[in-house]
């Protein structure tokens, strides 16, 4: 069992564990609590009843948060001609080809998001056991491998995340930082809840949202009543 330091067991006792929170009332519990001396980083995590092992019960996809995550983006992109072109006009960090994925194949990986046109993946395609792992694999359902580089690359500067079930039905994902305001935050919160709600497949029955929690690095978690 994890043990926690004095910090923690105080920020808990201000905690009523039978109560489940508004986003606004979580946030500003978070910002009271919050003991971490840098900008820590707001998450939530999504309890989901579905079966990950079921084609259509694999919910995964990408929002764009409505006032960013409060962190810069690093993005790649692999494309070629006219692609290329707007891809660094659209501020990527980096653009390339075949020498592009050498790099990666040489071990490089300093970057957050890689973005592809589909023309591109039959070469992508060869560094799937190094990105694949890594969640860093261009794919559709995130709008990372598309024709539109321009809306991909600025979509991922302004803010947005992606969003993959795990095996034991679990979402997680970053909504900002804890230095944000309460509204700011609560607005990315429900940008985030709202994609996944309706993510929900049609041939499941009964339940599907289980539980809602929020917490902030090193912080306690909260659960929230969405």
């Amino acid at each position: 069992m994890a043990k926690h330091g004095k910090k923690y067991i105080e920020a808990l006792k201000q905690v009523d564990k039978t109560k489940t929170y508004t986003a606004t009332e979580a946030i500003d519990l978070l910002k009271k609590v919050n003991y971490a001396k840098f900008d820590a980083t707001v998450e939530v995590a999504v309890n989901l009843d579905v079966d990950p092992k079921q084609a259509d019960q694999q919910i995964r996809g990408a929002v764009v948060l409505p006032n960013g995550t409060g962190k810069s983006q690093k993005v790649i992109v692999f494309a070629e001609g006219e692609q290329a072109k707007a891809a660094e006009a659209a501020g990527a960090d980096i653009v390339g080809s075949d020498d592009l994925v050498e790099k990666i194949q040489d071990g490089w990986l300093d970057f957050d998001v890689a973005v592809a046109t589909p023309p591109m993946m039959a070469k992508v395609g060869r560094l799937g056991r190094v990105l694949g792992p890594k969640g860093l694999m261009p794919n559709p359902k995130t709008g990372t491998v598309t024709m539109d580089v321009t809306k991909a690359v600025n979509d991922v500067k302004a803010g947005q995340v992606t969003y993959r079930v795990d095996p034991n039905g679990l979402i997680h994902a970053p909504i900002g930082k804890i230095s944000f305001d309460t509204d700011k935050l609560a607005e990315n919160f429900n940008a985030f809840y709202d994609v996944i709600a309706k993510a929900r497949p049609a041939s499941l029955k009964g339940n599907y949202v289980v539980s809602v929690n929020m917490t902030s690095t090193f912080g306690p978690g909260l659960t929230i009543n969405a």
